[in-house]
């Protein structure tokens, strides 16, 4: 089933680049009916040279964070009744010219999301083994296979951004919308695309810290998405640390006459952990379930 798109636009969002924005924009323009840029607080000419090329420009007066400029997009591109929404950094890491790669499976209806799945040149190892870390726990908590989760470089449908949301403002935003994809029983493609780093600036964004932000993204869905089960898990942990440390406690006292004090303090911090863990579980699935029923209400 082939789909009519009749306005496909490539959102870019851009911190700093003015080096390489022309590039971007140009090679996407040969694919795309217009590109926004998101100017994310550039202290450059990121803005002026777009706008002088003829893409359209918002822009944020100071810099608010990868997650808020794709929510800009997001917001954007449904306003306007966007068919089909790419969305690529402005670095030049990815190849503008792979966009028809990532419009053919939505526009032959296989697809309500496209990844360019990158197969990197001269990737550096940190950053490689990390990636890997996360492709693996995207896969686990969307109960589906992603092979490449961090890329951005991506085409969205527009069944897509009707359900598609971006609450992050970090770099954990490409994570949660995989998630919200899952939720939502979206198609989701990937198509292997190449991306060299050679002489690509180096990331404003610590590896390190875009792992523990993606992570804690992750952490964050899949608490407020089962809260019982969350919470509930580590309040079983917790609990049951607490009874091999208290029977410690225990048949210590009774052997020795007194108490340890360490294993003591730690059951009962186990225990005082497992009791506001397992509570806080119940109250955010009431919470949820509450505001769940009101939305089918109306």
């Amino acid at each position: 089933m082939v789909i009519q798109v009749t306005k496909i636009v490539a959102a870019i969002p851009a911190l700093n680049e003015e080096n390489m924005i022309a590039k971007v924009i140009i090679h996407s323009m040969k694919w795309v009916n217009q590109v926004l840029v998101v100017d994310d607080g550039s202290m450059d000419d990121t803005s002026l040279i777009a706008r002088k090329l003829g893409a359209l420009v918002i822009r944020h007066e100071r810099n608010i964070g990868k997650g808020a400029a794709i929510r800009e997009c997001f917001e954007w591109a449904r306003k306007s009744q966007v068919d089909v929404l790419v969305t690529l950094d402005a670095d030049g890491q990815h190849d503008a010219d792979d966009i028809s790669k990532l419009l053919t499976p939505i526009t032959d209806g296989r697809a309500d999301i496209v990844i360019a799945r990158r197969q990197s040149v001269g990737v550096p190892r940190l950053r490689r083994i990390g990636g890997r870390a996360l492709d693996r726990l995207i896969s686990a908590a969307t109960n589906r296979e992603v092979v490449d989760s961090q890329s951005g470089f991506r085409a969205y449908s527009k069944e897509a951004l009707e359900h598609v949301r971006a609450s992050e403002f970090g770099m954990g935003v490409d994570s949660e919308i995989l998630m919200h994809a899952s939720t939502a029983k979206l198609r989701i493609v990937e198509v292997p695309v190449t991306m060299a780093y050679k002489n690509l600036r180096a990331s404003t964004q610590n590896p390190i810290y875009h792992w523990f932000d993606v992570t804690f993204s992750v952490l964050k869905f899949i608490s407020i998405r089962h809260p019982l089960s969350f919470y509930g898990g580590f309040a079983a942990i917790m609990f049951s640390i607490a009874l091999a440390f208290g029977f410690e406690t225990i048949d210590y006292y009774s052997k020795w006459g007194r108490v340890v004090t360490n294993i003591a303090l730690i059951s009962i911090a186990a225990g005082i952990l497992a009791f506001l863990s397992f509570f806080t579980g119940v109250i955010l699935f009431t919470l949820i379930t509450v505001i769940r029923d009101e939305r089918f209400a109306k």
